[in-house]
């Protein structure tokens, strides 16, 4: 993985924007089970959002490194 990303002479690092992607995709996530209502089941929702947050960025990243040539 390349340190920075360059948007429009602007160097972001890489791992910032992989961030903002893991967020969004969480936010996604969590929209669509608060409609199904999963999170009756859930003890702590902040804890459980964390966690999906976390994996998320995990599995982001995992995938951003096997995609580097």
């Amino acid at each position: 993985m390349s340190g920075d990303i360059d948007i429009y002479g602007v160097f972001v690092p890489t791992l910032l924007a992989l961030m903002v992607v893991a967020f969004v995709l969480t936010g996604a996530l969590r929209f669509v089970l608060a409609r199904i209502g999963f999170y009756k089941l859930v003890w702590h929702r902040s804890l459980f959002n964390l966690a999906v947050y976390i994996i998320a960025l995990g599995g982001i990243v995992a995938v951003a490194h096997a995609c580097q040539p």
